[in-house]
């Protein structure tokens, strides 16, 4: 189930970057074919060394590259900050090297941009975290709304709960504040327990559509 998203993220961020980060910047809709030696590459981590020199960061890039993307891995004594809180400033960073290696339709490159293995213990902590309130969704019988999150976090939520048995999921809110309620469906354990629907707000809905 696909979050289709045209919101932009106004929080400022770390390290004096200030970048409205576009969530449809995860969507993986570069092209997937077999690149040649394109200079890409080389181009993305210059562009993200030049960054991160002008917010005053002591870091090193290094690439990680297979067919599909080009990752940059950002090391070094500040790359605390290069992530920055909850990773906003990783996801600016990414944001801003993939508008400007790509801002041309020929050849585009899907750059990430990460920091050691940040990106993969955050998506396993978010996805550990939406099953466990799931559980408590459907032992509950009650909807459980997740605090406000990004696209790409909120994306990765919905796709990881999408084949949950007892639940459904939809994006509440506006800007900043948009959250994931996780919604047990009729016939549910909980609603069971609870008499077929009374135990929350999302007790009575049985059908599996989900708006974002």
């Amino acid at each position: 189930m696909d979050e289709r998203e045209n919101e932009m993220s106004e929080a400022p961020l770390e390290g004096a970057l200030l970048v409205a980060v576009d969530a449809r910047d995860d969507d993986d809709r570069y092209d997937e074919e077999s690149f040649d030696e394109d200079g890409k590459a080389d181009y993305a981590k210059e562009v993200l060394e030049g960054i991160l020199d002008r917010m005053d960061l002591e870091t090193h890039v290094d690439i990680r590259e297979d067919d599909e993307r080009v990752v940059l891995d950002v090391t070094g004594e500040d790359a605390g900050r290069a992530i920055g809180k909850k990773g906003q400033t990783l996801d600016a960073l990414q944001f801003l090297v993939n508008k400007i290696v790509n801002r041309f339709p020929d050849g585009r490159r899907y750059i990430v941009v990460d920091s050691g293995d940040y990106r993969d213990r955050h998506d396993k902590g978010l996805v550990n975290m939406a099953q466990r309130e799931a559980k408590r969704a459907l032992d509950q019988g009650r909807t459980i709304t997740l605090q406000p999150m990004p696209a790409r976090d909120r994306r990765l939520i919905h796709l990881s709960l999408a084949k949950f048995p007892g639940v459904t999921t939809r994006s509440n809110g506006e800007g900043l504040g948009r959250r994931i309620q996780i919604i047990p469906s009729s016939g549910s354990r909980g609603d069971d327990r609870n008499g077929g629907g009374g135990g929350g707000r999302g007790g009575g809905r049985g059908r599996r559509r989900r708006r974002n």
